[in-house]
């Protein structure tokens, strides 16, 4: 009995075959059988690289409690010694903890690697995860430069096998209603999309207190957040982005504050800085990084106005893709309020839509996608919010990894080609900025963008 991710399955996660549902890690592990009248199925072993809030949270504890009958946790690791172990109480598990990765991959031999870790450390783990033998799943962005990009391409054909990148901003219903809307020609031939993401002074800020502050820990906004944003545009153009020209700047975070400190538990104008952020007053950040900054000095509720700050809070993008469609991208960091508002425009109509989170004065129940067809009336869809995290996408997600024979009508499984090109265009973006230029996608790796993408050549 197999009891690992299939090469038929994550296959199907990068496109490679046409017309076909996901078939989950768990789909290829055969029933043992344990009697003439009943089954079971093997459990899948999963190690974890990375013990932040997001390792711990949503592919720790997460797992442990929707999925008991479907993996089970073989080691946790992490640099942070202290990190490890109280990731372990958090998580609710009784495998052994690792500061090691090497001896964690041969002690524990996992089917499956899920990676956590800081951004630009990604390829790392992914290239020796899947060299020692397992099939990975990492957090987006899959990495921060076109090197790394090139280096995880090339370890997956040497090893056979495979890497899953969790975009789970696909996942949520709002955004699939827009596939299925644009999938079935409803506003005809798409020409271009308008899209403008918003950042809050809360979650916005949040960035630039943290390691993705620094653009050499997570590739910048660009990479680390707009990857996202990329990678569903990637998929509701259904075609592969070419070229970017890119503007951006740091106008308010960073060098621009009037005052400033190391972290917000040092800082003597806690009394009158917006930004103060008590993180005594969150009893998880305070168990996962405040009791274990002994052991490596990082500090979660570092000052967003410290000097070292190098990555953008304004950007603005036009990216072409190799089908014709033209997009305007923009992503601000310091907006009163969370959310986006984004319009594609086609040869027989338009779809808008304004996305504002956790609005405080709303009471709906409900996120509103506007359909206008060319010399009709227009039509307004409701969509539920989700139930889950990142507009209910979470939950939707981990069951199509986890449960056996989830479908994927709507092509939201992300490989490698994807989380590629999440990242090219963020990184390219980069480039522009730097050269006043634009930049060739084509040129970053030896991945070549498709007018249309392959899973739907039949």
């Amino acid at each position: 009995m197999k009891n690992q991710m299939s090469r038929r399955s994550f296959l199907a996660a990068s496109g490679a075959i046409a017309g076909t549902t996901w078939l989950n890690p768990l789909s290829e592990v055969k029933a043992e059988t344990v009697s003439s009248q009943s089954k079971t199925l093997k459990k899948l072993k999963v190690s974890l690289i990375g013990t932040g809030s997001r390792g711990c949270g949503m592919w720790g504890s997460d797992l442990v409690k929707e999925y008991p009958d479907s993996i089970e946790f073989a080691g946790l690791c992490d640099k942070n010694q202290g990190r490890v172990e109280t990731g372990k109480r958090l998580i609710g598990v009784s495998c052994p903890v690792y500061t090691d990765f090497e001896k964690m991959m041969q002690e524990t031999r996992p089917d499956v690697l899920i990676v956590t870790t800081m951004d630009a450390t990604h390829h790392e783990f992914i290239i020796r995860g899947m060299e020692s033998g397992a099939d990975v799943i990492t957090e987006k962005p899959m990495t921060t430069d076109e090197k790394k990009i090139q280096a995880i391409l090339d370890a997956e054909k040497k090893t056979g096998k495979k890497c899953r990148v969790t975009f789970n901003y696909r996942y949520s219903p709002h955004r699939a209603k827009i596939w299925e809307l644009l999938n079935a020609g409803e506003v005809g031939e798409l020409t271009s999309v308008d899209f403008h993401w918003y950042l809050d002074t809360s979650h916005g800020a949040d960035y630039f207190r943290r390691w993705h502050r620094l653009v050499e820990c997570g590739g910048s906004l660009w990479v680390h957040k707009a990857s996202h944003h990329f990678d569903l545009l990637n998929w509701w153009i259904d075609s592969d982005p070419e070229s970017v020209y890119a503007l951006g700047g740091l106008n308010f975070y960073g060098k621009n504050g009037k005052h400033r400190a190391e972290n917000c538990r040092s800082c003597p104008h806690t009394g009158t800085c917006n930004f103060y952020f008590d993180i005594m007053k969150n009893s998880y950040y305070k168990q996962l990084y405040v009791d274990n900054e002994s052991y490596d000095g990082y500090l979660r509720d570092g000052c967003v106005f410290r000097n070292d700050v190098n990555i953008f809070d304004k950007m603005a993008a036009t990216i072409r893709y190799a089908n014709g469609v033209q997009v305007s991208y923009s992503l601000t960091a310091y907006s009163p309020y969370e959310g986006y508002r984004i319009a594609f425009n086609g040869t027989k109509g338009r779809i808008d839509a304004w996305v504002q989170e956790s609005h405080p004065a709303s009471d709906a129940s409900y996120d509103e996608i506007v359909l206008f067809k060319n010399f009709s009336r227009r039509e307004y869809i409701q969509i539920p919010f989700g139930t889950s995290g990142h507009g209910g996408g979470d939950k939707l997600l981990k069951d199509q990894i986890f449960l056996p024979d989830t479908p994927d009508p709507f092509k939201q499984c992300a490989g490698t080609r994807d989380g590629a090109f999440a990242c090219l265009v963020g990184i390219a973006a980069r480039q522009s900025i730097a050269s006043g230029k634009p930049v060739d996608i084509a040129n970053l790796t030896t991945l070549n963008p498709q007018a249309v993408k392959e899973y739907r050549r039949v």
